[in-house]
C-alpha cells in the first residue's frame, strides 16, 4: 500500500535528529532512539541494520573493542529512524562495558522502543586478549514466512 505525501510527512514530523546537526551523544543511556510509524503493518517483514565498525571500550582497561554488529528485526507498530540508531550505536565509543554487555543491552534497547514482533542481534567482536567473543541474542519468535539471510558474518578465523 503506498502512501500519499501527507501521509509520509505527518509520520516523519516529529523527528529531531533526521536532516539535522545532532551532537554525539556522551552515553548510551542519553542518545535517543527516534521511531516513526511502520507504514506496512498489514505484512511482516524483516529489516537489517549492520554496523562492521562498531566500538566501546574495555571497561577495565579503557582498551578499545572492535564489534561487527548486525541487528535483524520484525517491525510491528514501529520503525527505529537509522539515524538516531547510528548515534545511539555511535554513543559507545566512550563507554566501558564488556561485550556481552554491550550486544544484550542494545537489543534490550531496541526492544523496549520498538516493541518488535522479533529481534535478533549478532555481535561479531573482534580478539581481546587473543580469544574472540560472538555474542547472539534474540527475542520473540520469528513469524512464518518471513525471509531472513544468515548474517554473513564468518567466525573469527585470523589468518589461517
Amino acid at each position: 500500500m503506498v502512501k500519499n505525501v501527507s501521509d509520509k510527512e505527518s509520520i516523519y514530523s516529529g523527528l529531531k535528529q533526521l536532516g539535522s546537526h545532532v551532537e554525539q551523544p556522551l552515553s548510551p543511556q542519553e542518545a535517543v532512539l527516534e521511531v516513526v510509524p511502520n507504514p506496512q503493518t498489514d505484512v511482516d517483514y524483516c529489516v537489517r541494520f549492520t554496523a562492521p565498525e562498531f566500538t566501546s571500550l574495555c571497561p577495565l582497561t579503557s582498551q578499545p573493542d572492535f564489534a561487527h554488529i548486525v541487528i535483524d528485526y520484525v517491525p510491528d507498530q514501529k520503525l527505529v529512524e537509522s539515524k538516531s540508531l547510528k548515534m545511539y550505536l555511535t554513543s559507545f565509543r566512550n563507554h566501558g562495558a564488556f561485550h556481552e554487555d554491550c550486544s544484550v543491552g542494545i537489543a534490550r534497547r531496541l526492544i523496549e522502543v520498538l516493541d518488535p514482533k522479533w529481534l535478533r542481534l549478532g555481535g561479531y567482536w573482534y580478539p581481546r586478549g587473543g580469544i574472540p567473543i560472538d555474542v547472539f541474542f534474540q527475542h520473540g519468535t520469528l513469524p512464518e514466512g518471513v525471509w531472513v539471510t544468515e548474517q554473513g558474518v564468518p567466525g573469527y578465523r585470523g589468518r589461517g
